[in-house]
């Protein structure tokens, strides 16, 4: 940096700190105001540029900026789909309940599609934007975990629906996942079926995926049976990635008549494998999935499933959001699912 800056015409602003100074305008705002994020030597040349500018601080903004904004942030993240929306349409369901419950409390709602590169996590704490963000996807959890833990230590106001689980930081709003894969699959035990595998991830990278297996594996072990690790492949939550996964189920050549797919997508990827290969559903194989989005009651036959209630979801998610704004103890909580039966199963047994 030199030692003397030429004067600036006008009134210098943090853009003008940044360019100098070769850092973002965040980066500024966060040297101003004291922000641990930024380390010691960056904030002293800042500090350094800002009084030779002369540059001062709005302090009618900077209150304008801690007021409320009467605004609460939708972040949706990046997710493969064959129509390039790149959202899950299971958060999609989600939209028409939370648009609802922001306007029933007098809140506007900002919708923001987020690569999950971004840095999201600065953006919406610098900008104030928004009184405080709800999350809906996240990619891979422990890649996503250290974003989520410097949101809490930041002091942002944030939900996420997600698995509920005892260490994760934040507040989350989530289904019971192992209930939901234990009674889907406990009917299809009723239905006679003992070679039951499970399409999706079965690690902490994804636990949502990973209580739904833990729920499948029990109502298996619970009937006498073992679960056969080869019964199990990988998958994300895409249809292309269902397919793959029910090819590779193929290719392995290991026995099976159901298969429980850990999202409906993924269910709808190994429906179109398994009739690629002449396999007749149910009456070869039975397929069941997990959300209950709108194509599941589409497909030929319907298929069977796990309903998450996102009209509640998406209500809870408002409400816990705007208990902590007003600094309010929040806990996170957990809403019970319920099948929904089609004729990807057969018919249940009476």
């Amino acid at each position: 940096m030199p030692s003397v800056i030429a004067p600036i015409k006008g009134k210098a602003t943090s853009l003008d700190i940044a360019h100098l100074a070769g850092v973002s305008q965040p980066t500024v705002s966060r040297a101003l105001r004291g922000s641990p994020m930024v380390n010691e030597e960056t904030r002293k040349r800042i500090l350094a540029i800002a009084e030779q500018l002369n540059y001062k601080v709005d302090k009618n903004a900077s209150n304008l900026r801690r007021q409320h904004s009467g605004t609460l942030a939708l972040l949706f993240f990046e997710d493969p789909t064959p129509d390039e929306s790149a959202i899950n349409p299971f958060f999609l369901s989600m939209l028409g309940s939370i648009t609802r419950a922001c306007a029933l409390r007098g809140y506007d709602l900002l919708i923001s599609f987020q690569q999950l590169s971004n840095d999201w996590q600065a953006d919406y704490e610098d900008s104030k934007k928004a009184d405080g963000i709800i999350l809906l996807g996240y990619g891979d959890y422990l890649e996503s975990r250290g974003r989520l833990e410097r949101l809490v230590e930041q002091g942002t106001h944030f939900v996420r629906w997600g698995a509920v689980q005892a260490d994760t930081p934040g507040v989350s709003i989530g289904c019971d996942n192992t209930q939901g894969g234990h009674d889907i699959t406990a009917h299809l035990l009723a239905q006679g079926r003992r070679r039951i595998a499970f399409l999706g991830h079965a690690s902490n990278h994804y636990p949502e995926f990973f209580e739904r297996y833990l729920g499948h594996r029990h109502a298996i072990e619970t009937m006498g049976l073992i679960a056969d690790p080869a019964l199990q492949i990988d998958a994300i939550t895409t249809e292309q990635s269902g397919h793959e996964a029910a090819s590779e189920l193929l290719a392995r050549g290991v026995a099976f008549d159901a298969v429980f797919a850990a999202s409906d997508l993924i269910a709808v990827g190994a429906m179109k494998a398994l009739l690629e290969r002449g396999l007749r559903v149910p009456e070869d194989v039975a397929v069941a999935g997990f959300d209950d989005i709108p194509l599941a009651s589409f497909m030929t036959p319907g298929l069977s499933t796990v309903q998450q209630d996102t009209k509640r979801a998406g209500a809870l998610l408002v409400e816990a959001l705007l208990a902590l704004i007003h600094g309010e103890p929040v806990e996170s909580q957990t809403i019970p699912v319920r099948l929904t039966l089609r004729g990807s199963t057969g018919k249940p047994v009476a």
